[in-house]
Order: C-alpha cells, then sequence, then structure tokens
C-alpha cells in the first residue's frame, strides 16, 4: 500500500502564481509578527503557503 499524500505541493498550484488571498495576508502578518520577522509584499499563493509553513516551525505552532 502506497502512502498518499493529499496535499499537493505549493509549486504545482494551477492558481500557485495568484496573488496571496486576504485570510493568507492575515496569517502570514499573525506569524510574522510572532517569529519578529517581515512579510514581503506581493507574494503569490504558493510563496505565501511556504512562507506560513516556515513560520508556522518557527513560532511553533506547526
Amino acid at each position: 500500500m502506497t502512502d498518499r499524500n493529499p496535499e499537493k505541493d505549493p509549486a504545482d498550484w494551477v492558481t500557485g502564481d495568484e496573488p496571496m488571498t486576504g485570510p493568507q495576508e492575515s496569517y502570514l502578518h499573525t506569524l510574522a509578527r510572532e517569529a519578529g520577522e517581515n512579510v514581503p509584499e506581493d507574494l503569490t499563493k504558493a510563496e505565501a503557503s511556504e512562507l506560513i509553513d516556515e513560520l508556522r516551525q518557527e513560532t511553533g505552532r506547526g
């Protein structure tokens, strides 16, 4: 039996190159504030998702 991961890599998302969503931006700013980081402007959905994952690990939310 193979282990299937239902989540696609953000780099493979069809809409990954679209601007990040409002909820992504809000959550990123929350995580960045906790981590003492800045959120770059004009992130794509895929970039925002990857940064959320990084900041979640950094802040212990992941």
